[in-house]
């Protein structure tokens, strides 16, 4: 299928919905620099050997708090009222308040694990199709969604194919990979002659992405995060991403929801485009024919904040973790 390329998602129209709606704090760099790149006078750098320079760190954690399907309840809207903007400002307010409020008793809880972002008026990460939800799943995809097991099954839990790949702590898989999380959100980009590297600080991975017209992988090589391509549009990065092994679920699987598999017709195109000093305007889509009925697309801004530094995602395969379930299981049930 070649309408990945046809992605038309208004990115102006995100961008300035997102600068005129109550962004959140510390974003006067990025508001200036895109009002100077609106206005003509900023002008998109290129590196040293002519690419489009979108280095630096690009941490997602303002977005936090915001999900990525949007609520049935809003439809078609894409924004929040004033109403939905305040309830939103004042439970992110209560939620950061946690870890002072942790400090002051003495007790240390999910105030100093979880970053729960800054308010903005997005009703939802996605915007294709226009409810903001993801596509039904297929006949196929429902029946292994039902198999699908992981850390929040709730058991009985006797060896590794009852956990998904992020309890696992081997990855989150594409596209869970580029939308937020409560923590670790951190997103770094670097660059070298036909390289671009994006670096994930959630399960500390590292995509390598080829912008030298290099052909794709065979079809039968596949790989945990599939295999990127990428080329310049203008100033806009295209990555095209196939050879996905079909092993991760398509969203993070949380308390009380249905998991979305993926196969290995997975089909990820993403588009990068730097529209200011410190913003970036960020596209996905997404098809998976053999485990959805549609494609969706996702777009929201990047913004860049030199300050933030990786923190270590102290998890690997093999912890203790795994074991500790499945022991625990069985002593449960006798089998011990």
């Amino acid at each position: 299928m070649k309408t990945a390329r046809a992605l038309v998602l208004a990115p102006p129209l995100v961008m300035a919905a997102f600068l005129a709606v109550g962004c959140g704090a510390g974003d006067a760099r990025a508001q200036a620099g895109d009002a100077r790149a609106q206005s003509g006078d900023w002008v998109s750098p290129q590196t040293e050997w002519g690419d489009p320079d979108l280095q630096g760190m690009w941490p997602m954690r303002y977005l936090n708090g915001t999900p990525l399907q949007r609520p049935e309840s809003f439809g078609e809207r894409r924004l929040l009222n004033d109403q939905e903007y305040a309830e939103r400002v004042a439970r992110l307010e209560g939620l950061n308040a946690r870890y002072d409020n942790e400090i002051a008793s003495g007790q240390i809880g999910q105030g100093h694990w979880s970053e729960m972002g800054e308010p903005n008026r997005f009703a939802s990460l996605i915007v294709e199709p226009s409810n903001g939800r993801i596509p039904a799943m297929t006949e196929e995809g429902q029946r292994q969604s039902a198999m699908m097991t992981s850390s929040w099954s709730g058991g009985p839990f006797d060896g590794l194919a009852d956990f998904n790949a992020l309890d696992r702590c081997i990855t989150r898989g594409l596209p869970a990979s580029m939308f937020t999380f409560m923590y670790n959100s951190g997103i770094e980009i670097r660059q070298s002659p036909g390289y671009v590297i994006i670096r994930l600080e959630l399960v500390h991975e590292t995509r390598i992405v080829p912008v030298d017209g290099r052909p794709a992988l065979e079809p039968a090589i596949r790989q945990w995060l599939g295999e990127s391509r990428g080329r310049w549009e203008g100033d806009t990065l295209v990555i095209e991403t196939t050879n996905f092994n079909a092993e991760s679920p398509m969203t993070i699987v949380g308390p009380g929801a249905t998991p979305i598999p993926t196969s290995t017709e997975l089909r990820i195109v993403e588009r990068l485009t730097r529209t200011g000093e410190d913003t970036i305007e960020y596209e996905i889509r997404v098809e998976d024919p053999v485990v959805l009925t549609g494609t969706w697309a996702a777009a929201y801004p990047w913004k860049r904040d030199p300050g933030y530094q990786f923190f270590e995602y102290a998890c690997h395969e093999d912890n203790r973790t795994i074991r500790d379930f499945i022991s625990s299981s069985r002593a449960e049930r006798g089998l011990l």
